[in-house]
């Protein structure tokens, strides 16, 4: 007989996600380490670059994250001189874009994430197709 508790272990999807997830995050970020940045601030930095100049709700939106997780990793972004912000006011960044030394540091992270990308991609196989599928039906990568 198979009770709730079984049901859930063996068939919660979202259980498996959040694994790979934290897994896939976990390649990436090793892979950054030396560079000093995580997967999350090198998204947040294309993502800007993709969208230009904008509110940070915007780039929350692209990526949808919550509000606090991205004033968190847009302030430690804004201290390193990667993005700044193009206009604030009493409430904070009203607009923020990315500078010169942010498109640098995303260039010269792209050697160590094309070796996670790959890894990530052979860890997933077939369903790394699958997960870019859904990802595009979500409205990812952002239409500009």
């Amino acid at each position: 007989m198979s009770t709730s508790v079984d049901e859930i272990v063996q068939d919660c999807l979202a259980v498996r996600i959040r694994l790979i997830g934290r897994m896939v995050t976990s390649l990436y970020d090793g892979a950054l380490e030396r560079h000093g940045v995580t997967i999350a601030q090198v998204n947040l930095l294309a993502a800007l670059g993709k969208v230009g100049p904008c509110p940070p709700a915007r780039l929350g939106e692209v990526l949808q994250l919550e509000r606090s997780t991205v004033s968190r990793n847009l302030r430690l972004l804004v201290n390193q001189g990667w993005i700044e912000p193009s206009a604030s006011d009493a409430k904070g960044m009203r607009e923020v874009a990315l500078t010169d030394a942010g498109r640098t540091k995303i260039e010269s992270v792209m050697p160590e994430w094309r070796q996670a990308q790959q890894h990530a991609a052979q860890l997933l196989g077939a369903g790394a197709t699958t997960v870019r599928e859904i990802a595009s039906e979500m409205g990812y990568p952002p239409d500009v």
